[in-house]
């Protein structure tokens, strides 16, 4: 039984979850103890670990996290489980070419696409494809009927910290390039 600490404080997003899978990797069981310095990075390696079907707890001391993960001996890696279809979009436009036309595109394509019989499993907002799901977005309405029919929708923390907008999420869930990177990989993508 190994117990490891692991500071990550510093680390840009996606850096504590990457190193913090790195060290649970190597160990066969033990304890992992990951400091962060951040609520992001806390929460990040937090779903880590419920991603890997790992107990996980966190505490915050001084403006310290320290986030502790069990891994057991016999604890069996969770089975991937084949993906359906996810949606990345990486601006607030539809297509390239004219801003005006593609921001009436991707209106029309957001109302569409939650009046369709195919929806995706998630949508994985990055770059200036964060800012659909924040205040103020003239389809904030389409994304919010999207959640509300089971897709899931997830924004990059790193991308609302860039645009200042992390307090102006209205729909979803914040999440990292780590975890982005994990789920788009195991099912079918289109970019938009």
């Amino acid at each position: 039984m190994e117990n490891k600490r692991l500071d990550c404080r510093g680390l840009a997003c996606p850096g504590p979850v990457v190193e913090a899978k790195k060290m649970l990797d190597k160990m066969t069981a033990g304890t992992l103890e990951v400091l962060v310095d951040n609520e992001t990075a806390k929460s990040n390696v937090l779903k880590l670990a419920a991603s890997l079907g790992l107990n996980a707890s966190a505490r915050e001391d001084g403006g310290v996290y320290t986030v502790t993960v069990i891994k057991e001996e016999l604890a069996a890696a969770p089975k991937r489980e084949e993906k359906g279809k996810s949606l990345l979009l990486a601006q607030e436009t539809f297509g390239l070419g004219d801003e005006e036309l593609g921001r009436i595109l991707i209106k029309s394509f957001l109302y569409a696409l939650a009046e369709s019989n195919n929806l995706p499993e998630a949508i994985y907002l990055v770059n200036g494809g964060v800012k659909l799901a924040c205040a103020g977005s003239p389809v904030l309405d389409a994304m919010q009927r999207l959640a509300a029919l089971g897709v899931k929708i997830y924004a990059c923390g790193l991308c609302l910290d860039y645009f200042r907008l992390k307090d102006s999420l209205e729909v979803g869930e914040i999440t990292n390039m780590y975890a982005i990177v994990e789920q788009i990989t195991a099912g079918a993508v289109l970019k938009l």
